[in-house]
């Protein structure tokens, strides 16, 4: 029993130690906004399309690496519309709600986390999941974004951006590298060792700066506490009822896939942290902002619950 206490400690508290940190260095002003900001721009820009490029590149394809995005695309449709119709039956006020019922923080959060829990060795499960709303993230869910809070940018600039985006690029080129078999070209020659190195190399600070980052960003104070969590709830509800749609259906067309584990981990993150910067009145703004915080804390306790189910 002490073992698995110990083992359990050894992937929960590194997590929670390094949030600690985070909020200590906003509380001493040690790291300003723009320094964490800039970090933020490290993990977006290159260790993360780091992750994604070795998870894509070493990672086996079928015609359910298309069929399993796809699925993921409609199960975030979904729950955006459950949303809506949610947040007129429960008479929630904010336009955020749908959003805030759909899509997830795989990239500041979910592969920090999942890689922590599971292994890097298993990442591609993840990315697997985490294409489908990737898509529809930088899509469908920006355009609705866009078309309800003014941002109304036209859709060749929307696919412009989504296109050059790093994460983008390192998906594409990782399914390229992979699809193609030039990963398994590199084998006799030991290059993709040096490949493998190499991206592990620029990947390796991904999990320490993102919770750092999120610490940074956990801010409780003037919380609207009861519209809060009822958006949090809800989301819940929602996850928790896609989620078993999700693995239902995985179940009878894809039989012993081996991604529930990913879709765990998916279905306990929080909305895209980009929400708040649509947010143009700021009582709106503190609103979508402590919804995002509330979830990331549920997160961190759906993080530590899977730790001690799972098999270390």
């Amino acid at each position: 029993m002490m073992n698995r206490v110990t083992e359990v400690m050894q992937t929960v508290l590194p997590v929670f130690l390094m949030l600690v940190t985070g909020m200590v260095l906003r509380s001493r002003n040690i790291i300003s906004r723009e320094g964490i900001n800039a970090l933020k721009k490290v993990v977006v820009n290159i260790s993360l399309p780091a992750v994604l490029l070795g998870a894509f590149a070493t990672s086996s394809y079928s015609v359910m690496d298309i069929v399993v995005p796809l699925l993921m695309f409609l199960i975030c449709c979904m729950a955006w519309g459950m949303g809506l119709v949610s947040a007129k039956l429960f008479n929630m006020k904010s336009g955020f709600v749908p959003f805030l019922t759909t899509g997830f923080e795989a990239g500041m959060l979910g592969y920090a986390l999942f890689n922590m829990l599971y292994g890097t060795e298993k990442t591609t499960d993840f990315t697997r999941i985490d294409l489908g709303q990737v898509l529809f993230v930088f899509t469908l869910y920006k355009i609705l974004l866009g078309r309800n809070f003014g941002d109304k940018k036209p859709a060749k600039l929307l696919i412009k951006e989504m296109l050059l985006s790093p994460i983008i690029i390192a998906i594409f080129a990782g399914v390229l590298i992979g699809a193609t078999g030039l990963y398994k070209a590199l084998i006799p020659s030991g290059l993709n060792g040096v490949f493998t190195a190499c991206t592990d190399f620029f990947s390796a600070p991904t999990s320490a700066i993102i919770l750092l980052t999120i610490g940074y960003d956990l801010v409780f104070s003037d919380i609207p506490w009861i519209p809060a969590l009822k958006a949090v709830m809800l989301r819940f509800v929602i996850m928790l009822l896609m989620r078993c749609l999700l693995v239902a259906v995985l179940d009878i067309i894809w039989k012993d896939s081996g991604l529930t584990q990913a879709v765990n981990l998916m279905f306990i993150l929080p909305p895209p942290f980009v929400l708040p910067v649509f947010a143009d009145d700021e009582k709106q703004r503190v609103y979508v902002s402590s919804v995002l915080s509330l979830s990331t804390l549920a997160a961190i306790i759906g993080f530590a619950v899977l730790a001690a189910w799972h098999p270390l």
